[in-house]
């Protein structure tokens, strides 16, 4: 993700729902160097309108981002993105939090 967003300069932020919680359970702990998680859990994608990474087709919620600003804090990079478009579900509501210590859950059930 980081050398594509450097290289692009822009990016998708896509908030899951709570039935996607296997996936970024996994998706967290296993490099997109090493296999393809979108093949790997056919994951559904729709076609963004400004960016050319893909849209989570069951997420919450998608923002179309494009980089304004990085800062490089160590071994991380902080980037600062504009939300260039943003798309809402009308079946998904709540959404996956990661609560710390692999632990991950919706609003109601902190």
């Amino acid at each position: 993700s980081h050398r594509l967003i450097e290289e692009t300069g822009e990016f998708v932020l896509a908030f899951p729902h709570e039935g996607m919680r296997s996936l970024i359970e996994y998706a967290g702990s296993h490099s997109g160097r090493e296999i393809d998680k979108f093949a790997e859990w056919n994951i559904e994608v729709l076609k963004p309108r400004y960016v050319k990474p893909p849209l989570i087709k069951d997420a919450v919620a998608c923002f179309e981002c494009m980089v304004r600003g990085s800062l490089v804090t160590g071994d991380h990079t902080i980037f600062a993105g504009e939300v260039i478009a943003s798309y809402i579900s009308e079946r998904y509501k709540d959404r996956l939090y990661n609560f710390g210590d692999g632990k991950f859950g919706t609003i109601k059930d902190r």
